[in-house]
């Protein structure tokens, strides 16, 4: 649930993101398809709560209707409550709370894979996968980037953490971390950037700006377009794709889907760190940048 400037804004947005969410799958090896469902607000408009209930249960028809071939779960701007009302209308709903028999919120999952990428990038750069003396900076702390600031800490590292909400300054102060603006934030002197807030930043104008070896997060379509992929590759950046990274949330769902398990869950997440070092290594052999192999390895698995 967003708000966007008009319908092609935002159908747009559900194009890429349903795209993003096919590669995925794929790189995760789910058997799960690549669908993603967006709930468009207008800009600067609050929902009451009796709007944002009706929102959700004419989200809930739109899954039904479609009879299992897609399945819902919480994403940006909705919650394990708000999953809780599209089930009064559809069962083909995840991500419900542990009392309802679901596995609740999915970014602690989606914070832990990011972990393990950052930890798999800096392994390749740097030659060590500790986070101890590290300096990175975390762009957007909402559930995902909270999470991932905190995690990054307690391996050791000096964080640097942004958000457009001033009221996450707090966040900064008890994780002992220096705030700074999303906009400054793109040009932290730091070993890893972690962006977790909305994507489309990475673009000609934001890539000569950059002062970091290595950028790994968990926000969805980082590149303006695949061509940025290139820019990054030839100012000597690693970066690592973004539907890689951010796998957590969407491998502990088809956990749940099969009789969940939180333990298989977390070491089935864990091992995005060896999906990007393998990803690592064709791009190197292949002469190609890390996003055109995890898209190759896509395929592959797509076809197969």
């Amino acid at each position: 649930m967003w708000s966007y400037d008009d319908s092609r804004s935002a159908l747009r947005d559900v194009l890429r993101l349903s795209r993003a969410m096919t590669f995925k799958a794929a790189v995760a090896d789910l058997s799960l398809g690549g669908g993603k469902g967006v709930i468009m607000t207008l800009p600067y408009a609050r929902l009451s709560s009796e709007r944002r209930h009706a929102a959700l249960l004419d989200f809930a028809d739109t899954v039904e209707a479609l009879d299992g071939r897609y399945i819902t779960a919480e994403d940006v701007g909705t919650s394990s409550r708000d999953m809780k009302v599209i089930a009064e209308r559809t069962q083909h709903v995840t991500g419900l709370s542990r009392q309802r028999g679901g596995s609740g919120d999915p970014s602690p999952f989606t914070a832990l894979g990011v972990e393990y990428a950052v930890r798999a990038s800096c392994e390749r750069v740097f030659g060590s996968a500790s986070l101890r003396g590290r300096s990175a900076c975390v762009v957007g702390l909402g559930h995902v980037g909270s999470r991932v600031a905190g995690r990054l800490a307690r391996q050791g590292a000096k964080l640097i953490v942004a958000d457009v909400d001033e009221g996450k300054r707090r966040l900064a102060e008890e994780l002992d971390a220096r705030w700074t603006t999303p906009e400054l934030a793109l040009e932290a002197q730091v070993d890893v950037l972690v962006p977790c807030a909305l994507g489309g930043f990475l673009n000609e104008e934001t890539v000569p700006q950059l002062c970091t070896p290595v950028i790994a997060g968990a926000a969805n379509n980082q590149l303006a377009d695949d061509a940025v992929a290139d820019l990054l590759a030839a100012r000597g950046i690693l970066w690592a794709p973004d539907f890689v990274v951010n796998a957590g949330g969407l491998i502990n769902i088809a956990e749940e889907l099969r009789g969940y398990d939180a333990a298989v869950a977390r070491r089935r997440v864990r091992g995005i760190a060896d999906t990007l070092l393998k990803i690592f290594d064709e791009a190197q052999a292949m002469g190609v940048t890390p996003l055109t192999a995890a898209m190759e390895l896509a395929r592959r698995r797509l076809t197969s």
